[in-house]
């Protein structure tokens, strides 16, 4: 490689890596300080903000109030309080036993098709609101859950018995004769 060519790659090299570090060091125009024109000088205004008088601790400011800031344990206390009210708007006074998504979906059988699998058990229930198509092991299947007989089962029992609109008094009146 000859010595042209070994200076372009040194300069694309060092390109590359300038522009990098000028990605990393991101907007000088960006900082919410004063100071925009070197991150030293910018640092070092926030520097002498915290060590100074300019940031004060104050755990009774409320949220919002750019002009204090807080301790960590007020931070780590405001972020507890936070993490419980959204967990509390989320399972909106359920249970301790369905407070949980692990225990909403262990509730639910952990079954990702929970949905199609109730619609799938509704619809395998007899209806008496509606007719429906029943094969014969599910019609036969539905009577001995309530405990009913099977129409061939009815129609002998008619038929053992006689005809069930016979005048029993006029036979009783002939038989007296």
């Amino acid at each position: 490689m000859s010595l042209d060519n070994r200076l372009i790659a040194l300069a694309q090299a060092m390109g590359s890596d300038v522009k990098a570090l000028t990605l990393a060091q991101g907007q000088l125009s960006a900082l919410n300080t004063t100071t925009k024109t070197s991150l030293v000088a910018a640092i070092n205004e926030l520097l002498t903000l915290v060590s100074g008088t300019g940031a004060v601790i104050d755990d009774n400011a409320g949220a919002g109030d750019t002009g204090v800031a807080w301790s960590a344990s007020k931070i780590v206390s405001a972020i507890a309080a936070a993490q419980m009210a959204v967990k509390n708007d989320l399972v909106n006074g359920a249970g301790a036993a369905l407070d949980t998504l692990s225990e909403l979906a262990a509730a639910l059988g952990n079954d990702p098709s929970f949905a199609a699998t109730i619609a799938t058990q509704i619809a395998n229930r007899v209806r008496f609101d509606a007719a429906q198509a029943l094969s014969a092991p599910q019609q036969a299947q539905a009577r001995d859950n309530i405990g009913a007989a099977a129409a061939s089962a009815l129609n002998a029992l008619t038929a053992g018995l006689g005809g069930y609109d016979r005048d029993y008094a006029a036979d009783y009146a002939a038989a007296k004769v």
